[in-house]
């Protein structure tokens, strides 16, 4: 409560300073600070994505997450395609158990799913599909002919995950991610499969999309949550405080509260999380795009995991999320460029934090 009235009491003086212009008041000379809130989460999916890229996997990842206050995981199996390239005359997605390109395996996904059911951490299947040469988000094609082909590809694809999740009682099924043209373009296809998962598999649905075509996914209305990969834009800066950061959110959340009350539907962040690096809480896409120029910066990556979960924790209608990403092992973490610039809070400021908001 004291922590609290001094926060407001500042603000109120930084605005006076503001409106009058006073030289003494300057930002490095009033604090900014936010005391973490613990038990917001206590009802929330305090989840993690986890990416396993083959069996058996070498470490205790789920009991690691568990003891950190996790409480979900989403296992992430990925396919390989490719669009309107020359001498392709069809489009496929790889086989569950023959996809050399992807970075998990059939078989290492299961293996996830089974360390989470023994620890009695609740599970999300999230399938992915993956590209050399472009974001799936742009994915189209250039004949009607190959829209159907890659339909009945991608149909088999989701509906072999959905009879596993199924069959090993997973808790939420995602029907993909990302997939902003497809799901603008063919909207009936949609509809029609997620009766087909439905018959297949018992339980809950969503579909993760990116944060700024949500509102562009015409089917909510057949899942049971709106999901969001959260990489909303709130601010530059290097390390931008907590208690900006979160009035950088108030824009995106009203919009996210309002849409989820139309849609009579509760939102589900089925990603978020941030670069350790300079800057984070910005544009990510062009951070990925140039990581061997940015610089290190544990606070960056805390303050905004802090600041997400002050924001939306406490709504009634935010059903929680799942940090992108955790690796399972050495063997998974091998593909990235550099560890201690990834999304990955392990062994960073951002795991501590993590710990304080889960408990």
């Amino acid at each position: 409560m004291k922590n609290r009235f001094l926060f407001r009491l500042l603000k109120k003086i930084g605005i006076l300073c503001s409106i009058f212009g006073l030289s003494s008041c300057t930002a490095d000379k009033i604090p900014c600070e936010v005391p973490v809130t613990t038990g917001l989460m206590a009802n929330k999916m305090r989840g993690m994505s986890v990416v396993a890229a083959a069996t058996p996997i070498a470490g205790t990842p789920v009991r690691n997450l568990k003891d950190m206050g996790v409480n979900w995981v989403a296992a992430l199996p990925y396919a390989y395609y490719v669009s309107n390239e020359p001498g392709i005359d069809t489009v496929s997605v790889c086989p569950l158990d023959n996809c050399p390109h992807g970075p998990s395996s059939k078989y290492a996904v299961i293996e996830i799913i089974q360390k989470a059911k023994l620890e009695g951490v609740k599970v999300m299947i999230k399938p992915q599909l993956w590209a050399e040469m472009e974001w799936v988000g742009d994915m189209e094609f250039d004949s009607e002919a190959k829209w159907d082909q890659f339909e009945i590809n991608y149909t088999e694809f989701i509906m072999d995950w959905a009879e596993m999740a199924n069959d090993m009682d997973v808790d939420l099924f995602c029907i993909g991610t990302e997939i902003a043209k497809f799901v603008k373009h063919r909207p009936a296809y949609w509809r029609g499969l997620i009766v087909q998962i439905r018959q297949v598999y018992s339980g809950p649905l969503t579909y993760a999309a990116n944060w700024d075509d949500y509102q562009a996914v015409s089917f909510w209305d057949a899942l049971d949550y709106i999901g969001v990969d959260a990489y909303f834009p709130l601010m530059q800066g290097e390390t931008p405080p907590v208690c900006e950061l979160i009035s950088a959110w108030e824009p995106y959340e009203q919009e996210l509260s309002t849409y989820s009350a139309e849609q009579n539907t509760p939102v589900l962040f089925t990603e978020f999380g941030y670069l350790s690096v300079n800057g984070c809480a910005y544009n990510t896409w062009d951070l990925e795009a140039q990581m061997s120029a940015n610089e290190i910066n544990e606070q960056a990556q805390a303050n905004a995991l802090h600041a997400l979960i002050e924001v939306f924790a406490p709504k009634t209608w935010w059903a929680g999320g799942f940090q992108w990403k955790w690796y399972a092992d050495a063997l998974s973490a091998s593909c990235e460029e550099d560890i201690a610039k990834d999304y990955t809070p392990e062994g960073k400021m951002a795991a501590d934090m993590l710990v304080e908001l889960y408990q």
